[in-house]
């Protein structure tokens, strides 16, 4: 039976017909492949949470020399027995720090900063096979979406680099007669500064297989250029914050000056030279520390401000977030010098950097792929 013809239509002219709309390859994994990566890399970026905060504490408990060996395989079974932990308690007294700081130790009390630092190779190692078996999965069943298997791979790339500055830092320390007994700061610095560039990376993916890539596309045509140029710049400014951090940790500078906001009751402190070159100094690495803080501080509440002035609710929303991370983080900062930095409040000073580098990654994102919502929404 013929339908009605509308009468604008001219004679010979085809009816209408119902077509699917073409879509781009990534917009069609959006309900299989972009979902299920995310999910995986949700999984993977909890992982590397949890990772640092581990690594952390084995800084904080001097647990890090504790395995003089990088055994990559077998090292994941640890000893079995006591014949096993005698004689990886013997490799231990091998090294200055034994020699120099631990001399006291019980074969108990080496079980105990033993198991801190295998817990963090484990989890490292749990990682890359987490991340190994979800990328040959995505791969082998061709659900990685169109320009995405690059990315996926710099991932476990910078995994596999994490492994090897690893055993780089922990090296420096694992020594006999040269009188170190910690890792090289600069070393630890690279091995935390890597583990938040891969965490960056692994942040960034998920926001954007968040949504779709229609959606970015149109979003991208309303990014609000100086405030994302500026938010990158706070990006970079608490990434320095968080070196300086690693090497204030690294020799322990924070418990030497314990007043605020004076050090020694000075504005420059004197200079101990207790370790010789100046960054092993704990007078200028916690000076450096503490006045790099206050700047980011200053940047930071210049950026907020910058950011009330978004038209998006969300991103307004997100640098508010930005600003009460940092406010919160500074104070956690103070107390931690107040009270010559006890692992209960480092470890939570570190946590807190974590989400302030979480934050200033979203504030930038949105920045850049804003959600525009309407009046009525709004």
């Amino acid at each position: 039976m013929s339908q009605k013809r509308s009468i604008f239509e001219e004679v010979g002219e085809a009816g209408p017909i119902d077509t699917p709309k073409a879509t781009g390859m990534i917009d069609q994994g959006a309900k299989g492949a972009r979902r299920g990566i995310r999910v995986w890399l949700i999984v993977l970026f909890v992982m590397v949470c949890v990772m640092i905060i581990v690594g952390g504490l084995t800084r904080l408990t001097d647990s890090g020399l504790s395995i003089t060996e990088w055994r990559p395989v077998t090292g994941a079974i640890p000893p079995m027995s006591e014949v096993d932990w005698q004689a990886e308690f013997d490799k231990y007294k091998q090294i200055d720090q034994w020699a120099i700081d631990n001399q006291w130790m019980t074969l108990a009390d080496f079980k105990y900063i033993y198991w801190w630092e295998w817990g963090h190779r484990q989890i490292g190692r749990v990682i890359g096979l987490v991340w190994a078996v979800g990328f040959l999965g995505f791969l082998v069943t061709k659900q990685i979406p169109t320009g995405w298997t690059g990315r996926l791979v710099l991932i476990g790339a910078l995994g596999g680099l994490q492994g090897a500055v690893g055993w780089w830092m922990v090296a420096s320390g694992v020594t006999s007669g040269q009188g170190m007994t910690s890792v090289a700061s600069y070393r630890l610095a690279t091995h935390l500064g890597l583990a938040f560039i891969i965490l960056g990376f692994i942040a960034w993916y998920v926001l954007l297989l968040g949504r779709s890539e229609r959606d970015l596309m149109q979003a991208r045509r309303g990014k609000e250029d100086k405030l994302f140029s500026m938010s990158t710049g706070l990006l970079h400014m608490v990434f320095v914050q968080i070196l300086l951090g690693a090497m204030v940790a690294g020799i322990d500078a924070g418990r030497f000056y314990t007043d605020w906001p004076l050090m020694g009751g000075q504005v420059f402190p004197p200079r101990i030279q207790t370790f010789g070159a100046w960054y092993l100094d704990p007078g200028p690495i916690q000076f450096l520390h503490r006045v790099w803080g206050y700047l980011f501080m200053i940047f930071a509440i210049v950026v907020w401000r910058r950011g009330q002035g978004s038209a998006n609710g969300q991103t307004r929303f997100a640098f508010n977030a930005v600003m009460a991370a940092v406010v919160l983080q500074l104070v956690v900062g103070i107390a931690t010098v107040l009270y010559a930095a006890p692992v209960e409040i480092a470890i939570v000073h570190q946590g807190l950097a974590i989400l302030v580098w979480v934050l200033i990654l979203r504030a930038r994102y949105l920045s850049h792929y804003p959600i525009v919502t309407s009046i009525r929404e709004g």
